[in-house]
């Protein structure tokens, strides 16, 4: 059993006594045992290393002390030493499980993974704890992404122990990197029909309905983990978000409400909540759930986002443009936001903050055809026909053949007065949709006013009729 402070154990305390007065003291092998286990597990490093110098002065055969002086070598990374000193204890004490373990953590560190599990294996023929030892194994495989040798090695350890619930949730972790959900489900249907009172199984099998969009059944596993235990935070999260799945959105938020009694509340939930009642059309209490999660978190962009589009929503584009500023001091290279402060300025009627939004969209690499064609409208609205063309073009690089481009290329030569270059680009367009000229003309209504395109137009129509 390892020390702790609290018990003021004689050995420690005659241990700790000698180093301060230079004496030299006896103890038995386990007394040291403990001594250099306590250290260890203090994070002593040091005084675990002065411990077992002076134990193995005083007890020089002691396998378990040498184990212990092999175990600091792996932590120093001296694992030559560390091998050598292994291979010679394996020699007198062959049978001994915890040599082959430490030998498997030095080829493990070596990501030599297989080296590592022959180790393991070999380590199950001695070893009474077979549950620890195959958990190992499950780890060695999961490290070479092998999750079906994985998956079977963490079951096996339920098989030992059922109740090894770090083993059920690492099977359940292999079936979900590989995609099968449905038979995780079947997996944890047999594992219930063996204990039906497990709220921890109930959870999982709640959580792989929720992968597979099958809300009801989920919600029915949920329900029996929280009848279970009336304190698992967790299920009454899982049950809450698949309630709002199902749209149930007031019961949604008395489970969200619940977490928030039984443990600390998190600017997760607390954003859950302000979606729900957004879902409610209930504003006010959206943004104060809202408010509160960043309040919570300052650092939740999610939550300044959330807090933007409903003042957007409520036409409060002040309140709206303060509270984007924030999300973008927290992710400035997040293009949504740059979205949002574009949109929020166009209604502000701030056209130089609009194209600077626009253009970060860009430099972010978001090249949807909606920030290129916001950018070159506000340019034209600015008068700056020149770099509203610079812009199209590169555009048109982008996406070739688009009439909502070529209409836009078009005007700006017609404004140019370059009739040439103007009636390529808007016999282009009509080409590709002759509708959208019906839309474009509203947005450039001197150009599609003026005679000469109205004759391209009508001569088009005539011709493809």
């Amino acid at each position: 059993m390892s020390l702790t402070p609290k018990e003021n154990n004689l050995p420690l305390t005659k241990f700790e006594s000698m180093l301060k007065t230079n004496s030299v003291y006896f103890f038995d092998s386990v007394e040291f045992e403990e001594i250099i286990h306590y250290y260890i597990d203090s994070g002593k490093i040091s005084l675990a290393k002065k411990a077992i110098k002076l134990g193995l002065h005083q007890h020089p055969n002691s396998i378990l002390l040498k184990l212990l002086k092999a175990e600091l070598m792996i932590f120093d990374g001296e694992f030559e030493k560390a091998s050598t000193l292994l291979k010679e204890l394996q020699a007198i004490e062959p049978t001994n499980e915890e040599i082959y373990v430490q030998q498997a953590s030095i080829f493990s560190k070596n990501d030599k993974h297989l080296k590592a599990i022959d180790f393991l294996k070999k380590a199950l023929l001695y070893t009474d704890d077979e549950a620890d030892i195959l958990a190992m194994i499950g780890m060695e495989y999961l490290f070479l992404d092998n999750f079906d040798e994985a998956r079977l090695s963490f079951a096996k350890c339920l098989t030992v122990d059922f109740d090894d619930y770090s083993s059920l949730y690492n099977v359940i972790y292999c079936f979900d990197m590989q995609g099968q959900h449905t038979e995780a489900v079947d997996y944890l249907n047999e594992y219930i029909d063996k204990d039906p009172y497990s709220e921890v199984a109930w959870h999982q099998l709640g959580r792989q309905y929720f992968i597979l969009e099958n809300y009801n059944e989920a919600l029915r596993a949920f329900d029996y983990a929280v009848l279970i235990d009336e304190t698992f935070v967790g299920a009454y999260l899982e049950k809450a978000k698949t309630l709002e799945q199902l749209k149930k959105y007031e019961e949604a938020i008395e489970n969200y409400k619940i977490t928030i009694d039984l443990d600390d509340p998190t600017s997760f939930v607390y954003l859950r909540i302000g979606e729900c009642y957004k879902k409610l059309d209930k504003s006010a209490l959206a943004i104060q759930f809202y408010k509160k999660a960043v309040h919570e978190d300052p650092l939740l962009d999610k939550g300044w986002l959330a807090i933007t589009e409903l003042s957007i929503l409520n036409k409060n584009y002040y309140k709206a443009l303060f509270y984007i500023n924030k999300a973008i001091e927290i992710d400035e290279k997040n293009s949504l936001y740059w979205r949002k402060y574009a949109e929020i300025n166009l209604k502000l009627n701030f056209f130089e903050e609009a194209v600077r939004a626009f253009q970060n969209c860009i430099l972010l690499q978001d090249f949807d055809i909606a920030i290129w064609i916001g950018l070159s409208d506000v340019l034209w609205y600015l008068g700056d026909y020149k770099d509203a063309l610079i812009n199209l073009k590169k555009a048109s690089k982008v996406f070739k053949d688009f009439a909502e481009i070529e209409y836009r290329i078009s005007c700006i030569y017609f404004k140019f007065k370059d009739f040439s270059k103007g009636k390529k680009h808007l016999i282009k367009a009509l080409e590709i949709d002759f509708e959208y000229h019906k839309e474009i003309k509203d947005l450039f209504p001197e150009i599609f006013k003026s005679q000469g395109v109205l004759d391209i137009i009508s001569n088009f129509k005539n011709t493809s009729l």
